[in-house]
């Protein structure tokens, strides 16, 4: 707790120290905070969100002590990422209280607010939540339950391209070059290394143990067997010098891709920066108009909000659905049959709703 409450002043202060908050402002907010060890301080909230590691044992044993202790008509929200939102719910007696609130790291910056309402979650309990987001400066986006909800079951797929295109030839550098080029905040290695290449794969292990949305990606498990989490250890996909964030590339990964492609029976090729950036945007695409069809967003549209308020995605790009749209469906679905030839083909199966909107010649946007 003293931990958490530094790291909130810590942040305070360095807003404070670039003009954009007084530090009269600053002492009020901090003012307002109360801190304790004990569920039981929580009894008289109306909303508790809940924030602790992502394993759904630990979850469920949370949520059933605070249907315990919360009082009646409390929202019981869960920060989860990726985990089975009902699946929480059914661990207390009240599951129309409950509702996912998914905030995006760092929280105090990030806008986007995922809310996932859980099948038996209330109308009057999504309402709140959303008019919270809005009440906390947040762009709230409502979502159904399913594995990643919409912005990280869009990004596994994001994922699987960005390996597979490493298979073929592409090095690491090139691809984050090319979609930082393109416009993305960050590519997706040096990304990974940011967030902690290990949080990733314990998501891995817990897709392949549940069986949902998973795709094998035995190279970042074997990084991450290697001990390279990221930045947080000075290496990761690339190495870090102590104090600086810039990433080094490393022999010893170039080494490993190299025996992996030996492995699997891939002689690299050459990839330009048009396939890397097409690939991996179309295929974020395919998994949204997928998401849309099966009612966990509302209207594509929704999609695109996700990934430019949560995913680093630039505001003049319109997020993935839009991109889609300016580069035309047909053709869309036209490069993605040729790459179904290729390289783990399968996975370019182009959803019904994409399908139907290229042959008759209209859009995502309208929806």
């Amino acid at each position: 707790v003293d931990r958490g409450l530094a790291t909130i002043r810590k942040n305070f202060a360095a807003t404070v120290e670039k003009g954009r908050l007084s530090q009269a402002d600053m002492d009020k907010r901090m003012a307002l905070l109360s801190s304790a060890v004990d569920l039981s301080a929580a009894a008289k909230a109306d909303i508790i969100v809940e924030a602790v590691f992502e394993d759904m044992g630990v979850k469920e044993t949370v949520f059933a002590q605070l249907d315990k202790i919360a009082r009646p008509g409390a929202i019981l929200a869960t920060n989860t990422s990726t985990l089975d939102v009902d699946q929480i719910a059914a661990a207390t007696s009240r599951p129309q209280d409950v509702i996912g609130a998914h905030f995006f790291s760092p929280a105090n910056v990030m806008r986007l607010l995922e809310v996932i309402r859980g099948g038996k979650t209330s109308n009057d309990v999504i309402a709140t939540v959303m008019a919270l987001g809005k009440k906390l400066g947040k762009v709230a986006v409502l979502a159904r339950v399913c594995d990643g909800f919409i912005g990280n079951r869009i990004l596994e797929k994001y994922r699987v391209q960005t390996m597979a295109l490493v298979d073929e030839g592409a090095s690491l550098q090139q691809i984050d070059a090319a979609l930082t080029k393109w416009g993305l905040a960050m590519g997706p290695f040096a990304m990974g290394d940011l967030a902690g290449n290990d949080v990733s794969w314990l998501v891995r292990q817990n897709r392949a143990k549940l069986g949902k949305n998973y795709t094998p990606n035995p190279l970042a498990d074997q990084l991450c067997e290697m001990g390279r989490y990221g930045q947080k250890t000075g290496r990761g996909w690339y190495r870090y010098e102590p104090g600086n964030r810039k990433p080094i590339a490393d022999p010893e990964v170039e080494q490993m891709i190299e025996a992996h492609r030996r492995k699997i029976g891939i002689t690299p090729r050459a990839i330009s920066d048009e396939e890397i950036v097409d690939r991996c945007l179309f295929a974020m695409a395919n998994e949204g108009a997928k998401i849309v069809e099966e009612g966990i967003a509302l209207r594509a549209s929704d999609v695109d909000v996700v990934y430019v308020n949560g995913y680093g995605f630039p505001n003049y790009r319109g997020g993935p659905m839009f991109n889609a749209d300016v580069a035309g469906l047909p053709q869309v679905v036209e490069k993605m049959q040729t790459w179904a030839k290729g390289h783990q083909g399968e996975a370019w199966k182009p959803s019904p709703l994409l399908v139907k909107l290229a042959a008759e010649g209209k859009k995502f946007s309208p929806m």
